[in-house]
């Protein structure tokens, strides 16, 4: 299991314990109109995770003041992840940080923390727009 993999299911993201949801065939019982055949979702939806609500408990309940929403040394913290230098340079390299950013700890830090909010929101967790831009 990669780094990222350990970030997801700490958080209850793509665990394979939760049911995949199925979508119920559709059985019309007058002919189909346009309107309601774009009503129909193309694919199943995927129930989010609430990760705000999960990381603002978890900093509710932790005796450090852990800025999680601009830290990522306070999200790995959260989710009782190595925060060391080493693992952040793990997980960089796992994401494909680009080279220019490994060498400077603050913006590897910065394209980290955006980048795994991102992929984060990409799994299934409902992470808030202004916290991906």
């Amino acid at each position: 299991m990669g780094f990222f993999s350990n970030i997801l299911a700490k958080l209850g993201i793509g665990s394979d314990s939760a049911p995949a949801p199925t979508a119920a065939p559709a059985t019309p019982t007058a002919p189909a109109t346009p309107a309601a055949t774009s009503a129909a979702p193309a694919t199943p939806a995927v129930a989010l995770v609430d990760v705000v609500a999960q990381l603002e408990q978890r900093a509710s309940a932790n005796p450090q003041k852990l800025n999680w929403r601009t830290s990522i040394v306070d999200l790995l913290k959260l989710l009782d992840i190595d925060s060391s230098f080493a693992a952040r340079k793990e997980l960089a390299t796992e994401l494909g940080c680009p080279a220019d950013l490994m060498g400077d700890s603050a913006k590897m830090n910065i394209w980290l923390h955006k980048t795994v909010l991102a992929r984060i929101a990409a799994n299934g967790g409902n992470v808030p727009k202004d916290l991906l831009d």
